[in-house]
């Protein structure tokens, strides 16, 4: 597995005191890969406009 990029605890927290569930092991993964594609896309597009700096603007998320 690669590098968690969320705090497991705060997203175990969430979601027991949102949906009264609990978290499987693999939920934190897929969490953490869908923040890595997001910030690898970010990073390409302010590749693109030629910046060094990742902006809000440059993380497009689809299903919100």
């Amino acid at each position: 597995m690669a590098d968690v990029l969320v705090v497991t605890s705060k997203v175990k927290k969430y979601i027991k005191e949102k949906g009264e569930c609990n978290t499987s092991s693999e939920t934190v993964e897929i969490l953490s890969k869908a923040i890595e594609r997001l910030c690898e896309k970010g990073i390409e597009h302010a590749k693109t406009d030629g910046r060094k700096t990742v902006m809000a603007r440059d993380i497009v998320i689809d299903h919100i």
